[in-house]
């Protein structure tokens, strides 16, 4: 059994920052990483994915983003690079290819934490390793006929591993849309199911729309600020996409290329898709979220900049697709991820399976998420802000270990 103050799970980029500031505190502790650091981005990731936010907001404690091309957008590789680095730097304490298989309480305080390395026992925890580990496929999928191809999120690479033939992308977030764009580059027709969604442009009155965000705090808000915490820690996230000529990609510019809408996917039925007829309002609730965000800008910076044409929708949206008769021949279910906790034996799990937590704090003393959305800034998933609630967490951690 080997002991230490602070067992870290997860050296992706939440977990390295959590590193980096129990180290300025002193605490001992070990970071244990199932594969190699920055494991999620080396193998659940798609091949031509690019960073949502601007290289200058690839900010961690103590590291900053250091090439020529601060208003780019990182690829997967250099993502991977960037987090392998400071992992050097910061002299994180990881052991990698080490799987947990367990976290449950020790009877006297503190935590006993099982892998496949051997155990370790630890008076906190804090668990990093993400809110969206693994893919989420709804029921509906069970639902669909013999014969049609179905990807999950976390298997797509590119459009190559798909049959020829027409393909539906499920989920209309920053996912699905750019997945929608490859695929449909590639020379299949795509059928895109639209529900909710957060419209955004990549930029506006000649700045990218995270920087507008960020001067005017938007991205700092915090989590006890909220009127509707729980709405906020799950909207989908903004229809953004990292592209080298700083595209706006939304749901009009799909349409011009030639990629079809229709509304959420409501169930399958002897071989016929049914969607929601609510298309129409979802994206005209996207629009008017939309123009109250730039209203905020205008008003914060002065002046007025330009208005976004209205999203088009078919009229009427179309509420079935025959997925029998060959149209239809494969499926990409970019409906997200979600947390994969089968190993914690803690009882900190609402009747969803989700961890209950005030900010990262669990209910549990001594046990903390940190990398999950909106854990206490709205910019939280972010890389830019993984430093700012690793601090605060480290704090209320030190707090704990001298029992206030």
């Amino acid at each position: 059994m080997q002991r230490t103050t602070t067992v870290v799970v997860g050296a992706g980029h939440s977990g390295l920052a959590m590193s980096r500031r129990l180290t300025e505190r002193a605490i001992d502790h070990v970071v244990l990483e199932r594969g190699e650091v920055a494991h999620s981005w080396r193998t659940q990731r798609w091949d031509s994915l690019r960073l949502l936010t601007p290289n200058w907001m690839t900010r961690l404690p103590g590291y900053g983003y250091r090439g020529d091309d601060p208003d780019g957008y990182l690829a997967g590789p250099e993502v991977v690079d960037l987090i392998a680095t400071y992992a050097k730097e910061v002299a994180a304490p990881v052991r990698t290819g080490t799987t947990v298989t367990a976290v449950r309480p020790d009877p006297d305080g503190g935590f006993t934490v099982d892998t496949d390395q051997g155990p370790w026992q630890a008076r906190t925890v804090v668990l990093a390793s993400g809110a969206l580990t693994a893919a989420s496929v709804p029921a509906v999928a069970d639902g669909m006929p013999e014969g049609i191809t179905q990807v999950a999120l976390d298997a797509y690479r590119n459009p190559d591993q798909l049959p020829e033939g027409g393909v539906l992308v499920v989920g209309a977030a920053a996912s699905g849309i750019q997945i929608a764009d490859e695929v449909h580059r590639s020379g299949r027709p795509v059928t895109l199911s639209v529900g909710e969604h957060v419209r955004a442009p990549r930029t506006y009155r000649g700045r990218d729309i995270l920087a507008w965000m960020d001067d005017t705090g938007l991205l700092d808000e915090r989590y006890d600020e909220q009127p509707d915490l729980l709405r906020a820690r799950t909207l989908p996230s903004m229809q953004l996409v990292g592209s080298p000529e700083r595209a706006t990609l939304d749901l009009n510019a799909l349409t011009e290329r030639g990629v079809r809408l229709v509304g959420r996917l409501a169930g399958v039925r002897d071989g016929v898709a049914q969607f929601s007829g609510s298309l129409p309002n979802v994206c005209a609730l996207a629009d008017l979220k939309l123009g109250r965000l730039l209203d905020g800008i205008d008003s914060w910076a002065g002046g007025e900049g330009e208005r976004f044409a209205p999203t088009r929708v078919p009229d009427p949206p179309p509420l079935t697709l025959d997925l029998g008769r060959g149209e239809i021949r494969s499926v990409v279910w970019a409906t997200g991820l979600r947390p994969e906790l089968s190993w914690l034996d803690v009882p900190v799990l609402d009747r969803k399976g989700r961890v209950r937590h005030d900010g990262g704090v669990t209910p549990w003393p001594g046990l903390y998420v940190l990398g999950w959305p909106f854990l206490r800034r709205r910019k939280s998933t972010f890389i830019d802000g993984a430093g700012a609630d690793a601090r605060d967490l480290a704090d209320h951690l030190v707090g704990h270990l001298a029992g206030a």
